[in-house]
């Protein structure tokens, strides 16, 4: 029988959320395609009904929650709005913040496949590319600069590469120290200021 409609689509979707979880946790290299498949609880042979190859996955896999409206992870006391003109300083908040840190299967998978995407082929580095390119474009919205996407492309490497390096290191003080530094530095790149904790309010 036919399946109904919308059916391929949240295939698809767990699919791609199956393959976030075990990309961001174990790297694209060490990730099989049975174990994507199985975590989405479905059979190898159906992968290729969807995606043409692991790296046609991984470009798929690779959006975040400045790019994704479905992005599932809201994490408690995390806000970003996409439509706020404050929304560089909720991104980079965001970003920088204790539950993404601590949230690896969910996180932004810019963080954990930096070293997979220079070994991997043209489609995942596209697909790199494009995400970060959209962080920025997000972050440029809301300077007031005049050079805002100069200023924006050194706030989203602060933020991605502040975040793999404090998910690198051993020691949790140290790693929150480091979060706070970057966070700190970013918002005033931005012209954003430190944050206040009033920023709670709406």
């Amino acid at each position: 029988m036919p399946y109904p409609s919308g059916h391929r689509a949240e295939t698809k979707r767990k699919i791609v959320q199956s393959a976030r979880k075990l990309f961001n946790r174990h790297g694209f290299d060490r990730v099989s395609l049975d174990q994507i498949m199985s975590g989405a609880g479905l059979t190898r042979g159906g992968f290729y009904t969807y995606f043409e190859s692991k790296s046609d996955l991984y470009a798929e896999v690779l959006g975040c929650f400045f790019t994704d409206p479905e992005w599932k992870s809201c994490w408690e006391g995390v806000e970003v709005d996409l439509a706020s003109k404050n929304v560089g300083p909720q991104v980079v908040s965001a970003y920088l913040s204790r539950q993404h840190f601590e949230d690896v299967e969910n996180s932004c998978p810019m963080i954990a496949l930096p070293t997979d995407v220079t070994r991997s082929d043209q489609t995942a580095k596209q697909a790199f590319e494009t995400v970060f390119t959209a962080m920025v474009q997000v972050l440029a919205r809301s300077m007031k600069k005049s050079e805002p996407s100069t200023t924006a492309q050194a706030i989203a490497a602060l933020c991605v590469g502040g975040m793999v390096v404090a998910r690198a290191l051993e020691n949790r003080v140290h790693a929150d120290e480091l979060r706070e530094a970057c966070m700190s530095v970013a918002l005033e790149l931005g012209g954003w200021g430190k944050m206040n904790p009033a920023r709670h309010h709406h």
